[in-house]
């Protein structure tokens, strides 16, 4: 290689400057850099991007064109396989290879693929974990096993001593020039990847601000203004509790060692947050976990993590499927809880459980169904993430018990919404209704015509055939939740 052949960055779900420690790599080698997008869209590695993330994948990265832009890098597109990455970096005269590691199956075989090839043709390859807090592999019973149970898994990760701070965002680049030989980039826009006809991302474009900038300054306003009191509230949609920090989480745009060592700080400034503090960053643990089990499951996404649940009596029911997806099933948590995804691309995480719960225990309808309509209108679809909590609810993933547990989306709304702030919020047809009646509007004269529908299904009618499902596996009821 010629010493100024450049250092390739392939990137994937990395999409920052900052603790991004593949490109701070390349740039330390002194060679110019490549920083390279390779548009696949699932032909050779995981699955096809959703709606919702292909629209957050399109501002996520002219974000980051403009960032590289200001240090004196550059941002390349291919739309192209991600096979193909050694013909490219062949035709870029690349001396080196950089990238951060995946997790998934597909993602891996066709990394280890890549790495091959790549070696085969003499060109150095270079990964890094920047993605997790740590390896998924480091993590491991006392046989040296995965593990199967959060509480355990997650006392076992911080056992395992600190983490190393994030590193600095590299402030200069040299961008190599692209070769005439290379294949042609694309523009941003060649993509094809925001809704046209209809435009439908209206509600994204008003909640959100995709790119390392809206991470960080979304960031700095949950520690400003959110963390204190979240172990409290964290369950409360009507509420500003979380950080909304899973979409910039999912594309890499903030890394998780960053969120931990700066949630440290606050902690250290505010010893009285400690509480908030440990709850918080339980929920960074969960996606440890979530990719801790995917590593080792790599059919997470489409297979019961217990066997047993391969013959649980699943009904094929399109009408109330169709009701879920639209927040029409009658039960406002439920509702809200769909519209506010729809909308938003986003939704709380209590309700979450409780419209999961909803769709695989009150309709008996395969979790599958409801992982697949999140994977398409969550800005966060995450591939561990989405899949986990979905079996989780499900009662048929890690950690599951105990499974036979049905929420009761009256009481859940009652409880976690309790002025129904969250229900008027997105379903305006109850915006007026008395807080008394606002989660059972079916015992309120005159409110089922105000065009909102009656339940769909009876809850006590919807529990009971549950139960006798579950009872198929060996369960038995237990008190509402």
């Amino acid at each position: 290689m010629a010493s100024k052949s450049p250092a390739l960055v392939w990137l994937r779900d990395d999409l920052r400057l900052a603790d991004q420690p593949a490109l701070s790599a390349a740039a330390a080698s002194g060679r110019p850099v490549l920083c390279l997008y390779l548009f696949d869209n699932g032909d050779s590695a995981g699955r096809a991007l959703g709606g919702a993330s292909r629209w957050w994948l399109h501002h996520s990265l002219a974000a980051l064109a403009g960032a590289l832009e200001k240090i004196g890098g550059r941002l390349d597109i291919l739309h192209a396989a991600h096979r193909d990455l050694p013909a490219i970096a062949a035709s870029l005269d690349a001396a080196e290879v950089y990238w951060t590691r995946r997790y998934g199956g597909p993602e891996i075989a066709c990394d280890k693929a890549v790495k091959a090839a790549l070696l085969g043709a003499g060109i150095p390859v270079h990964s890094f974990n920047g993605q997790l807090l740590r390896e998924p592999w480091e993590v491991t019973t006392k046989s040296g096993g995965p593990m199967k149970v959060y509480t355990p898994f997650w006392r076992a990760h911080r056992a395992l001593g600190p983490i190393a701070p994030p590193l600095p965002a590299p402030t200069a680049l040299k961008a190599a020039p692209w070769p005439s030989m290379a294949p042609t980039r694309c523009a941003l826009g060649d993509l094809g990847l925001l809704p046209t006809a209809p435009d439908w991302a209206g509600g994204l474009r008003e909640c959100w601000t995709p790119g390392e900038d809206g991470a960080r300054a979304r960031l700095a306003s949950f520690l400003g203004s959110g963390l204190r009191g979240y172990a409290d509230e964290r369950n409360r949609p009507d509420k500003p509790s979380t950080s909304r920090l899973s979409p910039h989480l999912r594309f890499g745009e903030i890394s998780a060692r960053t969120i931990l060592h700066a949630v440290a700080h606050r902690e250290a400034a505010a010893s009285a947050i400690a509480d908030d503090a440990a709850k918080f960053l339980a929920e960074i643990g969960w996606r440890e976990f979530a990719y801790h089990l995917l590593f080792h499951n790599p059919d997470l996404a489409t297979r019961n993590y217990q066997p047993r649940f391969d013959a649980f009596p699943w009904r094929t029911d399109a009408k109330a499927l169709r009701a879920w997806t639209i927040g029409r099933t009658g039960y406002p948590i439920v509702d809200a809880g769909m519209r506010e995804l729809w909308r938003t691309g986003f939704m709380h995480n209590r309700v979450r459980m409780i419209v999961g719960s909803f769709l695989v225990k009150h309709l008996l309808i395969d979790w599958r169904a409801g992982e697949q309509w999140f994977w398409d209108t969550l800005c966060d679809a995450d591939p561990a993430n989405n899949s986990a909590s979905w079996q989780w609810v499900a009662g048929c993933g890690a950690d599951a018990a105990p499974y036979f547990r049905v929420f009761n989306p009256v009481l859940q709304g009652e409880k976690f919404d309790p002025a129904g702030d969250y229900v008027r919020r997105f379903v305006p047809e109850l915006a007026h209704a008395p807080a008394k009646f606002i989660h059972k509007p079916w015992e309120a004269p005159g409110l089922l015509a105000r065009d909102y529908p009656a339940p769909i299904v009876p809850h006590g009618d919807a529990r009971e055939r549950a139960l006798r499902a579950f009872k198929t596996l060996g369960g038995a009821g237990e008190p509402e939740a």
